[in-house]
């Protein structure tokens, strides 16, 4: 049973999310060079037929290693934020600086964050460990001399992995992990969506 901390928190959250316009009703957050052309592009389409509003990143080519204002735009004015947490996710300076604003605006803006574990642990991205926890290292190494930015990515990493969410080895296809994924988004953001029926195909 949730305590009346967590039942006021839980509240205003839903509050702020509805006070608010935004955009989007969901943010992808992925390593492109793991997920693009299969997993996320499957996870985006089948969003989008269910009816709701996606921001996804297609920039093939980024430059430099600042991350966009429009980027950190779209986080802000999207209800929901998925985090697509893979292999080589953390080796991504483009991908953790997107996960150091996705827990701020979810405690700023009552955003939905929902992380989905693609094939590796969640202890081990908690934890920063395991084949996760290398591709962390191997960034890490390039930011030396900035250990306050690599602390802020460790917290993300941890607080995002804390969160309830799905992980890859729990389901027999990708297929069915997406269909609960987009089910899961649909329940929680149900509120002001067109039912099912009434979406065009």
């Amino acid at each position: 049973m949730a305590t009346d901390q967590e039942a006021s928190s839980s509240s205003s959250s839903n509050s702020n999310l509805t006070r608010r316009t935004c955009r989007y009703d969901v943010f992808l957050s992925f390593r492109g060079e793991d997920t693009r052309v299969n997993f996320t592009e499957y996870l985006c389409r089948l969003l989008v037929r269910s009816g709701l509003r996606v921001f996804k990143d297609d920039t093939g080519l980024r430059r430099g290693e600042i991350i966009s204002q429009e980027l950190l735009q779209a986080i802000d004015e999207s209800r929901s934020a998925i985090v697509i947490l893979s292999k080589s996710y953390a080796s991504s300076s483009w991908c953790l600086d997107e996960l150091e604003h996705i827990p701020a605006s979810r405690n700023k803006l009552g955003q939905i964050v929902f992380p989905i574990f693609y094939y590796v642990d969640p202890s081990d991205v908690r934890h920063q460990r395991g084949n996760f926890g290398q591709a962390f290292t191997r960034l890490e190494d390039k930011f030396q001399r900035d250990q306050s930015k690599v602390q802020t990515w460790r917290d993300s990493l941890t607080e995002v992995a804390h969160l309830a969410g799905l992980a890859s080895g729990q389901y027999g296809c990708e297929a069915e992990l997406v269909d609960n994924v987009v089910e899961h988004l649909r329940d929680r953001l149900r509120s002001d969506l067109p039912p099912v029926s009434e979406v065009t195909h």
